[in-house]
């Protein structure tokens, strides 16, 4: 009898050492694949550097740093001695700033019966109460399918908030109302100014308030250098030349009749790091924009992206109601959900299953998220720091992504 049950209680152990090693092999072989991708990246002067973060049903499976938080200084002169990157270091999110801030603050203010998707956006601001852009709502700024001009240098215009607001109500439309999507910062930027009219708060204090604090994002910001963090944040640009190029090249399609390119030469002389980089959001908007002006760390953001995996609950609450949140992901006719992009097309959630949300950021950020397997993929790279190719464009850090995520879901399957 003894005997027997010595064999009996040895099954379990038995069993879960041979299920053990394969997801050991697994995650090794996933860590060691990351591993060559951005050390190999990095050393052929790709990009500065990474941070990665990979999770599945609430485990980290990789969690690394790569390389330099900042390579050169503003004469692209490499630094003497290069501060490296950890996970815990500040980066510039740029666009994820659409998602991360804005979109939950409107996915709060729907659950909240604040403002409804449908509502027209001349109901909040009084420059979209006439034809044709009274047919605008919140739902068309969510899926960049208002008509909106996809870049202005506001800054030429506009230094304060306020008049910012002002000049881009007063912008005409490029495209009908609701019949094309065309990626706009403009419309984010009308969105941040919806959610300051509702709530009565800076958008950066609504944000802090209800939901950077409640999630425990405390590295999550604006302005980091005027909010007491000064250390350990990626470099980005040195100054801003793809934004001078978009106003002084006419070949890539940003030309306006009012706009003089040399009327203005407010550029930043220096190496970015704790400004946004992104121009309207800096020189226009103060720093603070629904559409650029987040920082964070990979910790901080997966916070959020688990309340999304999770349907709106944190722990044992609701945050946000389950039917508000699988709202903001049906995907329509382009390929999107509600602020967040739903097309397996994108590089970085390349081929992935029904379902699968992210985005990226100008700056080199990036989430994806397969709902199906409980993963998601937050990966930052301060590819501006490199500077600007012979092209004049920054390096495409698309090919690491589908690599990331391929070897990903390699790991999930």
């Amino acid at each position: 009898m003894k005997s027997f049950l010595i064999f009996l209680f040895s099954i379990p152990f038995f069993h879960s050492t041979v299920n053990a090693q394969p997801t050991a092999n697994k995650k090794a072989t996933l860590i060691a694949t990351v591993d060559s991708i951005f050390n190999g990246a990095v050393a052929h002067d790709l990009i500065p550097g990474a941070v990665i973060r990979i999770q599945q049903n609430g485990e980290t499976i990789c969690e690394q740093a790569y390389g330099n938080s900042q390579k050169y200084d503003y004469g692209h002169r490499l630094l003497a001695n290069p501060p490296k990157l950890n996970t815990e270091t500040l980066f510039d999110l740029a666009s994820l700033t659409k998602v991360i801030g804005t979109t939950t603050s409107i996915m709060l203010l729907v659950d909240r019966g604040m403002i409804h998707i449908d509502d027209p956006v001349g109901k909040y601001i009084k420059g979209f109460d006439e034809l044709p852009k009274s047919a605008i709502t919140i739902r068309h700024l969510l899926t960049h399918t208002a008509g909106l001009v996809e870049w202005y240098p506001l800054f030429y215009r506009s230094s304060e908030k306020q008049t910012t607001y002002d000049l881009i109500h007063a912008l005409p439309l490029k495209y009908p109302v609701g019949q094309r999507r065309s990626y706009s910062d403009l419309g984010f930027m009308l969105l941040g100014e919806i959610v300051e009219k509702v709530s009565g708060l800076r958008l950066d204090e609504f944000e802090k308030k209800n939901i950077f604090i409640p999630l425990g994002m405390m590295h999550t910001m604006y302005n980091p250098l005027k909010n007491g963090r000064t250390t350990n944040i990626a470099a980005t640009s040195l100054g801003n030349p793809y934004e001078t190029r978009m106003v002084h090249d006419s070949t890539l399609g940003y030309t306006f009749k009012e706009i003089v390119p040399d009327s203005w030469n407010g550029w930043r002389k220096y190496t970015v790091k704790g400004e946004v980089n992104d121009g309207n959001a800096w020189y226009a908007m103060e720093g603070i924009s629904g559409h650029a002006g987040l920082f964070s760390t990979v910790d901080d953001v997966q916070e959020l992206v688990n309340l999304l995996m999770n349907k709106g609950k944190r722990g044992n609450k609701q945050f946000i109601s389950s039917s508000v949140i699988d709202s903001f992901f049906v995907e329509d006719r382009f390929h999107n959900g509600l602020g967040w992009m739903m097309d397996s097309t994108n590089s970085f959630m390349k081929d992935g299953p029904a379902g699968t949300f992210g985005h990226t950021g100008f700056t080199g950020t990036s989430i994806a998220v397969v709902p199906q397997y409980q993963l998601s993929i937050i990966l930052f790279i301060n590819r501006q720091n490199i500077g600007l190719q012979k092209s004049g464009l920054y390096y495409n850090p698309n090919p690491l992504r589908i690599e990331v995520f391929k070897a990903a879901m390699k790991y999930v399957k």
